[in-house]
């Protein structure tokens, strides 16, 4: 396909595709699928422990932590993608994101490892339509027998759900 039939969709992908190529991306797991989002974005893992509530959030806000004195939103991402919902134990993670003026906790079930992929491991995410919002993917890793799928959390961590979460937290 040529640039010009490429449709902005596609030519955005194509640059992100060829932007993380090369990229370490920290994997986590949500269930039974496996994520991968950019190390640069990673702050620190933690375990999972006791949140302040918020009162009227969104249900995947689960509260929030005093981090070395920055108030931080803890999102479950299960709750987030509409998957089933699991108890915490000792394998859940926080995964605490430095995203541009913004920490945010993610909670996720367990962190599997880091891993380089190449240009050739990242194929674009499908086309969905309008039924999904795909904006938040950057494609699908493929390591050996394992699929990623690669999360440009930047994205996935923006929108009006999110700037609801600063208005709570910083209220």
């Amino acid at each position: 396909m040529t640039l010009a039939a490429q449709t902005p969709t596609q030519m955005r992908r194509s640059a992100v595709q060829h932007e993380v190529a090369g990229h370490e991306f920290l994997t986590f797991t949500l269930g039974k699928e496996e994520y991968g989002i950019d190390i640069l974005k990673v702050q620190e893992l933690r375990g999972y422990d006791n949140v302040t509530q918020i009162a009227n959030a969104p249900d995947f806000l689960k509260g929030v932590v005093n981090l070395r004195g920055v108030i931080t939103p803890i999102i479950d991402m299960r709750i987030k993608f509409k998957l089933d919902v699991s108890s915490y134990d000792q394998f859940t993670v926080v995964v605490i994101l430095h995203l541009g003026q913004r920490t945010v906790g993610m909670v996720v079930d367990g962190v599997s490892d880091v891993i380089t992929l190449s240009s050739q491991q990242i194929k674009p995410a499908p086309e969905m339509g309008t039924v999904l919002n795909t904006d938040y993917l950057i494609g699908l890793g493929t390591l050996d027998d394992r699929m990623l799928i690669l999360l440009d959390i930047d994205k996935l961590m923006s929108g009006d759900e999110i700037g609801l979460i600063d208005k709570l937290t910083t209220s």
